[in-house]
């Protein structure tokens, strides 16, 4: 906390781009967006597939390939340093230490033919310079905190002699292992059972709690959303829509494609024979429309809104918002009949 009993801001993401340079053209991933994280802050990001998540993430350790990726705008300030302009080296030392990720896919991201236990000593002795032994303890310490039985043995193990929730949670513990101040977990629980799900989430909580640590959840699931975090930044088409406390997500959603996404969810007390669903298609990121990105899918729609792409606006208990709707332009503009 700082001296007016606010969160200390850990991380700033202000106007930050991420495009790639191809034969096709330029795909603009993620174009500008902004977002703060504070300290034992948890921040959504959430979206369809393909909005940026995923690229916002890596962007954030700088781990976008290049070429023919490139950070081409913005700033990412982690504890008043930023982030893009710093050297490789000085990022590495940050990169796992201080700033840690929970990759999708663990099988992809864990080296098949080394134990779970060496891959975990290995980052420990590269960023807190420990002996071999001292580090190989640790990593052992590290599996049975993240709730894996018999975790001498385990770490032994090669990850195809494990199950996909056991990965996953070797996957946090090394994450966790150098405990770093801010945690990215890119769709931690995919592919896992609902009950494996929950202990997962269950434990990144635990240990948020513990160690005091600011934690982005990469995530589609809007049920993931409302179990574990404090704000929700919507992502649509490279840009944050909608910023706002999960409570006012869920209870009063303001963007239209926000508004798009809870419609489509399946509500027990309802009786419906089809899901609502958001129509049309998502923009391509090689050919941008000029105004709003959602506008061609957008029941409330006018031709103001394909003029120019609208600012995040802020409007009242911090929930801000990129739509023409809540700015003077739109009451000068008659709405248009709702597009069915």
């Amino acid at each position: 906390m700082d001296l007016k009993g606010k969160k200390e801001v850990i991380l700033e993401v202000k106007g930050l781009k991420t495009h790639f340079h191809t034969k096709r053209g330029i795909s603009k991933a993620v174009n500008g967006i902004d977002f703060t994280l504070h300290k034992g802050e948890t921040l959504g990001i959430v979206g369809e597939s393909g909005c940026g998540k995923s690229m916002t993430s890596l962007s954030l350790l700088r781990l976008i390939p290049s070429p023919p990726g490139k950070i081409a705008d913005g700033s990412i300030l982690f504890k008043g340093k930023d982030l893009v302009s710093i050297s490789e080296s000085e990022m590495r030392k940050i990169r796992g230490n201080e700033i840690s990720m929970i990759f999708q896919e663990p099988m992809t991201s864990l080296n098949p033919v080394i134990s779970v236990g060496e891959q975990i000593a290995e980052a420990v002795r590269l960023h807190q310079k420990m002996g071999k032994k001292d580090a190989w303890n640790k990593a052992v310490e590290m599996l049975k905190l993240v709730g894996i039985p018999s975790p001498e043995k385990r770490a032994k193990q090669e990850p195809f002699q494990l199950s996909g929730g056991m990965r996953q949670r070797v996957m946090i513990a090394m994450a966790l292992a150098c405990t770093p101040e801010v945690l990215i977990a890119d769709e931690p629980t995919t592919a896992l059972d609902v009950t494996i799900q929950a202990q997962i989430l269950e434990l990144i909580k635990d240990l948020q709690t513990k160690l005091g640590m600011g934690v982005i959840m990469i995530t589609h699931d809007l049920g993931v959303v409302a179990e574990t975090c404090d704000t929700v930044a919507v992502m649509y088409a490279g840009n944050i829509v909608e910023h706002a406390p999960t409570e006012k997500i869920f209870s009063n959603p303001q963007h239209p494609y926000t508004q798009g996404l809870l419609e489509s969810l399946p509500k027990i007390h309802e009786d419906r024979d089809e899901l609502q669903t958001i129509e049309g298609t998502v923009p391509s990121p090689y050919n941008m429309p000029e105004g709003c990105r959602f506008a061609s899918r957008c029941p409330f729609r006018q031709p103001l809104c394909e003029t120019k792409l609208p600012d995040l606006i802020e409007l009242e208990d911090n929930v801000k918002v990129r739509c023409w709707k809540f700015t003077d332009q739109w009451t000068a503009h008659p709405q248009e009949e709702e597009v069915v």
